[in-house]
């Protein structure tokens, strides 16, 4: 069992930097990749960002350049550093975890997500 954590999130301007948070319990933290997502007002829940158990990092098109996601496995902490951000990054922002194999960036093959975080960058 893992349960997780987000924050970090809040109001920033158009160009502006926030960094979220994912806190997770559990003792086989180490051993799961950590993916961000986020889901917009109307819209369905979309890939962000992932970090593999190994330390790997892929991220969605329209975020690369921008954000970066690191891990502490001391910490049983992951991070999203999100720069340059633009208005269309409004959304809450989920951290998730799995064990498994599969896509990266499809929900259903991570096993455990958090409450989510407010990100409201305004123009």
């Amino acid at each position: 069992q893992v349960q997780l954590v987000e924050s970090g999130g809040g109001l920033v301007q158009a160009g502006g930097s926030l960094r979220l948070s994912c806190a997770a319990s559990g003792r086989t933290f180490s051993g799961h990749d950590i993916g961000w997502f986020r889901q917009a007002p109307g819209k369905e829940r979309e890939f962000v960002s992932t970090i593999r158990s190994g330390g790997f990092t892929y991220y969605q098109d329209s975020v690369k350049g921008r954000f970066t996601v690191s891990r502490d496995n001391t910490r049983n902490m992951v991070y999203l550093q999100m720069n340059s951000l633009k208005p269309e990054d409004t959304a809450v922002y989920y951290c998730a975890a799995r064990r498994g194999s599969g896509l990266l960036d499809i929900r259903a093959t991570y096993d455990y997500w958090g409450q989510g975080t407010q990100v409201t960058v305004s123009s």
